[in-house]
Formats: structure tokens, sequence, C-alpha cells
């Protein structure tokens, strides 16, 4: 959060003009970067009238908890209000999300989502929205996962005439989700004082503040409750829009028997799996006939194993991009493509029947496919040549057939401990931005670790481990790895730094003398001990996350080298640019640098490197001060 302080502690700040400066001036810390002079607008013209609403209330003492990051994400609820309720003497919270806008219409599909005239786009009903977040907030703070009865949430739009939005008030309200407008201002207030006394809220923030983070919800775990039962996910913002998206075009489709495509973009952890889960899972039980596809091994395997562990049928939901050569057109009502980004420029390869060999491209298989193909991605995790799903050519692809393509983007994360910081630190570190390297600044959200060998790093992990937290190792492709294992031996060590040796996971679908097949690394205990590389991390998470940088990538002088000769990946052909090898490699350690959700060690091989890696950091980044 930005700020703490009583109503009327705001109310005078906001009166001095000092309450602006200081939210700034956090927002810097915390995320930074300036805010946009939209949000500081939005601060002036809003929280004060939410403070003085709470005073005429007569609830001067209630604590606002103003621009309240939610747990594991980095959302953030414009005001959580806590109190003691009037009624019971107990701890009571409201959400408030607070709007300007003095007109809005509902959309002509569908109420959760709303029109604005200077929104292009549609965006969710505030009502939704506010309700989004408290559900959230019960999911994942253990101050309310016991006593969700103590919270409520409701959206203020305190610019609104009934004239002027009076279509909103058709979403469903319900305890997580009121509608008031600036008109009916009393009513409000009112509100505000069943939920609230007038006794001070200090103690019933300090108890929210300090309530037990849960553990994230991780994908994998869910995966088979999520296809039966939609709620184990809760969708925000903009995740709602797009699954409400796709949603609406699969019913336009049906009912006039058209094509329409959805792309969804968005970088690591902002949800774009969760949302095609929720999308599968929902379309299942409707009845339509849905689909899968990755072109991830691990992914969908992975998918297959939890998800259709009782049930076969759900297992066969789960597909590759190459599954659909020879798919009748529009044969499925939605085909849901995750990591879209992996998209090859063919099916077809060596092993393809000359029967399959239709000579389209990979793209247009996918769009033929379904009535309405779903692509969701993010363009900065190509990891291999030839992977070539990005926004621009999908839209070209779509263009030729004369389809036309509706983009939803994606903002906030939910990997990594949902910091921004840390994201933003790691695309400045590799140089995937402008600017080059940051120091970190340690936040409550992300931990950052250096370590001075890899003995260290797996030292520390294992005594994560033993705390009850998850943990991986992984590391560029810098050396051999031995990819058959004659039955009855061990996985050879093939990661050598120094004394310290340790086997690559294994490579194929069978568990090599106790460790897990490679789809299966990310998510069976059993995969630490052996080192991940990009291909088997990537898609996954944990919650303390090893990266070894090896020589392929090394700092010296003021910047970043790229040797390829030091790779073993053989997706590199002689062929390959080294302005694509470049680039590939950095988006390598981009995705293995945020895989973890709680924190994250990191050692180099290099000495120049982990010197560059140290000046970044603090002490407090040392292995020894965690």
């Amino acid at each position: 959060m930005l700020f703490r302080d009583s109503a009327a502690a705001v109310a005078a700040e906001c009166l001095s003009g000092a309450l602006f400066f200081r939210l700034t001036e956090q927002f810097v810390h915390v995320h930074g970067h300036k805010p946009g002079s939209s949000e500081v607008r939005a601060w002036e013209r809003s929280i004060p009238v939410l403070a003085s609403a709470l005073n005429d209330a007569g609830l001067g003492q209630v604590e606002m908890l103003l621009e309240y990051g939610l747990p594991l994400n980095s959302k953030r609820a414009d005001a959580v209000l806590a109190g003691v309720h009037p009624r019971t003497g107990l701890p009571s919270y409201v959400v408030v999300e607070l709007k300007q806008w003095s007109s809005a219409e509902p959309d002509d599909d569908d109420p959760s989502l709303c029109r604005i005239d200077s929104y292009a786009r549609a965006v969710l009903n505030p009502v939704d929205q506010v309700r989004g977040y408290c559900e959230y907030l019960v999911s994942f703070n253990g101050a309310l996962a016991e006593h969700p009865e103590r919270l409520h949430g409701a959206a203020y739009l305190h610019n609104a005439t009934e004239f002027g939005v009076s279509g909103l008030f058709e979403a469903e309200q319900n305890q997580y989700g009121q509608l008031f407008i600036g008109a009916r201002r009393g009513e409000f207030i009112d509100y505000l004082r069943t939920k609230l006394g007038p006794e001070s809220g200090a103690s019933a923030a300090d108890e929210l503040v300090n309530g037990k983070i849960g553990p994230s919800k991780q994908l994998m775990a869910v995966a088979a409750q999520e296809v039966r039962e939609r709620e184990q996910f809760v969708l925000l913002d903009e995740q709602q829009i797009a699954y409400r998206t796709v949603l609406n075009a699969v019913r336009r489709a049906k009912r006039s028997d058209h094509k329409e495509i959805v792309i969804v973009t968005g970088g690591p952890g902002t949800g774009k799996s969760v949302i095609a889960l929720s999308l599968l899972g929902e379309l299942y039980r409707q009845g339509s006939t849905a689909l899968h596809a990755t072109g991830s091994s691990s992914f969908t395997t992975t998918m297959r194993k939890v998800a259709g562990a009782r049930k076969r049928e759900v297992k066969d939901l789960f597909k590759y991009f190459n599954s659909f050569m020879t798919a009748e057109h529009n044969s499925l009502d939605v085909l849901i493509c995750d990591e879209a980004h992996r998209i090859r420029e063919t099916s077809a390869n060596r092993y393809t029947p000359a029967t399959n060999r239709t000579g389209k491209a990979q793209l247009e298989e996918l769009i033929d496919a379904a009535r309405v193909p779903v692509f969701l991605l993010d363009e900065h995790q190509v990891v291999r040549p030839g992977e070539m799903g990005t926004v621009a050519e999908i839209k070209a692809a779509a263009a030729k057939k004369g389809l036309h393509a509706r983009v939803v983007p994606l903002d906030s994360q939910f990997r990594c401990g949902g910091s921004d910081a840390y994201l933003r630190w790691v695309v400045r570190l590799l140089g995937l931005e402008p600017g080059g390297p940051v120091a970190w600044e340690p936040d409550d959200k992300m931990q950052l670790v250096v370590a001075d060998s890899p003995q260290e790093m797996e030292a520390f992990l294992d005594g994560r481990r033993s705390q009850g937290y998850s943990a991986r190792i992984s590391a560029g492709y810098c050396w051999k790895w031995t990819k058959k294992v004659p039955p009855g031996q061990a996985l050879p060590s093939d990661v050598v730094i120094g004394e310290w040796e340790r086997p690559w996971n294994v490579f194929g679908d069978r568990s090599v003398d106790g460790a897990p097949p490679a789809a299966l690394w990310a998510t069976d205990p059993a995969g630490f001990g052996q080192v991940g590389c990009v291909y088997t991390a990537q898609g996954f998470e944990y919650d303390w996350s090893g990266v070894i940088i090896g020589p392929d990538l090394v700092w010296r002088d003021d910047h970043w080298v790229t040797d390829r000769s030091a790779s073993k990946d053989p997706v590199f052909k002689k062929s390959t640019p080294d302005t694509d090898v470049d680039r590939l490699i950095r988006n390598t350690y981009k995705v293995l640098l945020t895989r973890g959700m709680v924190g994250t060690v990191v050692y180099s091989t290099d000495a120049e490197t982990r010197q560059k890696l140290r000046s970044l950091t603090n002490a407090t980044s040392s292995v020894a001060a965690v």
C-alpha cells in the first residue's frame, strides 16, 4: 500500500496538498518509476471525495489504506477501509473502487462489461471489478480467509448521475459488490455507517496488514479441480475481460455462424494459462467443443497428468499445435492456443507422413480448426529459432482470411510475488529494455539473493525446502546433455562447475533412478537435484528459483557479451544469425529468472559477472544475510 492513516488525517493531508506528494514519492520507491499524470489526477480528484464522505459519516477514525496491493499480485485496490463493525464490534473492512466517470453504459453482450467514450475497448463494470478484489483477498489473506463475512466491496462513481450510469445497475450486486453514485451520496454515507463504526480502525488495519499470506494457487496443483470448478481461480480486471471476450465471441459465432479470433497478450505470470484453463472448464461444462493446445511438451504432459488423472476425456482436452494438420475446417467451437509465442512456421517434420503434408503454415492450421481460435502469448518468451507467434503475424494471417482479431492486453502479473519492481529489474539487467541495469531495491514481495558458488546456492535452496517451500535449480544451456541413459544407470553429472557436479533433468518421458520425466521436473518434488533447462522450466513456477548464468552470457566492462560458442543448445545452427542468438540467449535467462514466486538465487560461472551482480544488489542480498 502507498499510504495509511485515519480518514480525518487523510482529509487534512488532502487539504494541505501533502498527501499527493507523499503518494508520488512512495509510488516511485515501490514501482521504480513516477506515476502517470492520469493516476496522480485520479488521486487528487477521488481520494478527497472518499475522505470527505467518511468524515461526514462520523467515521474520521476509520483507517484508510490507499493503493492497497493485493497479495502475490501487482493489482492495487484504490482504498481499503478498516474499522470496527457497529453491530458486532469485530473488525470490518470495505474495499472501495473509485471512478471519476460521469457516464457509462453496459456492453450490449454482457452487463459485466461496460463502454465509456474515452476508452476504445470495453472495460469491467466497477461492481465486478471490486467484487473480484474482495474474492481474491478472501482467497489469499489469512485475516479474511476464516472470516469472509468481515469484508465488503463498493464501487463509488462520485461524478456520476442517475441518467449517466443507470444501466450499470443491471450487474449483479452482493456483499462484495455494491454500486453507488455521486448523485445519491447520502446512500453511500448510510452504507459506510452500516459497515463501520466511529471507533479507531487502527487495530483492524494492523490485523489485515499482518494477515498471513497464503501460498499462490499454483496452476498445476489445482488444474484438475479448475477444469470442473472454475471458482478455483479468481480472475481480475483484464483477465476477466479476456475471459468474457472469448465467451462472448463464442456466443456470437454460434448465433451468427461466423468466425472471429481473440489474442490475449501479457508477460510472464499475467495469468494467461489461468484464463486458458478457466475458459476450458467453462466451455467444457457448457457442452462446447473446445481444446487446449500448446507447443510445450512439458506443459501439455503435465496438464494431461494432473487435470486428466481421473477422467480420460479431460486428458484428451490437451493437445499440441501440430495436432491440427488434418483437422476439418471449423470442427471445433473453440481452440485455446496457450503459449502461442511457440507456434512454429510449419507443423510438418521429418516424421510427418506425406499424406499429412498440406503445405499450410501452422498458424493457418490453428485458425482453420475452430470458429473461435484464441491465442495467448508473450512475444518476449521466444527462445528458439523458428518460433513465430506474434500479434502482427496472427493479425496478418487473420486478415488474409478476411477475419477480425480482437486483442486483449494483460498488464498485472502474479508471478515473482506480484513484484513489478523485480520484473523490471530483470529486463533492465538483461538489456531487454533500454536504460541499462539498475540497482535492486528490496521490496516486500520478492527476494533476490546472489550466491558465490553453486554449492552455496544449492545449500540455501535445500534449507528453504526443509521449511516447506518448493525449489529448483536451472541453468543456461552451456553443458552437454546426455540424452540416452542405459536402463539401470543413474543420470550422468553433465553440469560441472569446479567440484560441483549435477545432472541435467531427464530427457524423455520416463523416470530415471528416481528422477522424474522431463515434463514433470518442475512440479515433482524429486526434480530438485537435477538442473533444469529453459525448455523444462518455461511455463512453470516454484517458490524459490536458483539460476546459473553460464559462460554464454558474461558482463565485460559496461555491457553484456553473448558467446554463442559457449552454448550447447542444438537449436542454434550455423545459419542462425548472431543477432538472433544474442536475443534468444537473453530471453532464455529472462524466462529462468522469472520462475520464482517467493525468491530467486542467482549465480554466474564468470567472476566478473558475479562482481557486477554483487554491485547491483546490497549486502542483504547475500546468502548469509537471508
